[in-house]
């Protein structure tokens, strides 16, 4: 079972040496499903948060995978936590969240392997519903990283009967997938809130992977990721499932609210509100055209309307469709 911090201290230590340990940091739902889905791979769990009682250094004491499974605004602080924990350099980092700094424009793991340049660091991301996931309904994973054996070593930590995990060595691109998918969720909540229908749908998530691609490329990712788990199919789960905190963000938009009601009724954090602003900003340094993501952005910003941005979209130059998929 999951050992929360009060039950950590009860355990015998033979027990926790007899089995890999793996930490998880950030006991919110998402953090709190992967220590299940550890759990459930027979390996030991510990999950810590910030309001309990344990100590970090304690939490995370000889433990083989820690993985970080904060809300983006966090990162940077548990990053500067763990780095005046002396860990051991084969320890590998994991990180679970999905968002641009706004202070630094960088992903996670990219913070994580500045502060930890030694340290093997791996990426999950997925079409992961935390509540289904819950429900122990199957899913599937990946993990990415640079350092093969790494991947495998956190592919086997996670894998179990209901949790498929796949690896690639294109973490950027894993990273980028999960997050960049979380602002076309919100376009996709404007959809459905609207009532536009099937045909507009499908048209928004074909033209969505070319936008992500072009960002994900530019920022040194593999387009051919993007066609994986952590980019086609986290868009199509995420873009499609009440679920999603991202998609409720759109939803509610589209039904009238501000987006101050809807991120005060939301169970958590819709990423794509804060990733979208960061976005922006990006794409006008490396001159990217983001035609969907900068129609959101000014719908969060109160600059347009849910059917002002439609209108937007559909009145835009007329193209070949494949007359340059990375220039959308």
């Amino acid at each position: 079972m999951i050992n929360t911090q009060s039950q950590q201290h009860n355990l015998a230590s033979n027990t926790e040496t007899s089995q890999k340990i793996t930490t998880v940091i950030g006991a919110g739902a998402w953090g709190s499903t992967l220590a299940t889905v550890a759990e459930r791979s027979d390996h030991h769990v510990r999950l810590w948060s910030r309001y309990g009682e344990e100590s970090l250094e304690s939490a995370i004491q000889d433990a083989e995978i820690i993985l970080s499974a904060v809300s983006m605004k966090g990162v940077q602080s548990v990053i500067d936590r763990v780095k005046s924990i002396h860990i051991p350099e084969n320890t590998i980092i994991v990180t679970a969240t999905k968002g641009l700094d706004p202070e630094t424009t960088h992903t996670p793991s990219r913070m994580w392997k500045e502060a930890f340049p030694s340290h093997p660091v791996v990426v999950l991301s997925g079409p992961n519903l935390a509540k289904e996931i819950q429900n122990n309904l199957p899913a599937a994973t990946v993990m990415a990283s640079e350092d093969e054996a790494a991947a495998e070593a956190a592919q086997e930590m996670f894998a179990c009967e209901t949790f498929r995990v796949y690896i690639n060595n294109d973490p950027i691109g894993t990273e980028l997938g999960g997050t960049l998918k979380n602002v076309v969720a919100i376009a996709a909540g404007i959809c459905d809130g609207l009532k536009l229908g099937t045909n507009a749908k499908a048209g928004l998530l074909t033209r969505a992977l070319p936008e992500m691609i072009r960002i994900g490329t530019s920022l040194g990712a593999s387009s051919e990721t993007f066609f994986g788990l952590s980019g086609l199919g986290d868009l199509l789960a995420t873009c499609d499932s009440p679920l999603s905190r991202n998609y409720q963000v759109g939803y509610g938009l589209a039904q009238g609210k501000t987006l101050e009601e809807v991120l005060n009724d939301l169970e958590g954090t819709a990423e794509g509100v804060n990733t979208t602003k960061v976005l922006v900003r990006l794409a006008r340094q490396e001159q990217i055209p983001i035609p969907i993501s900068g129609q959101v952005y000014r719908l969060l910003k109160g600059k347009s309307t849910p059917e002002q941005a439609v209108q937007a979209l559909m009145a835009r130059e007329l193209k070949a469709e494949f007359d340059d998929i990375f220039d959308d």
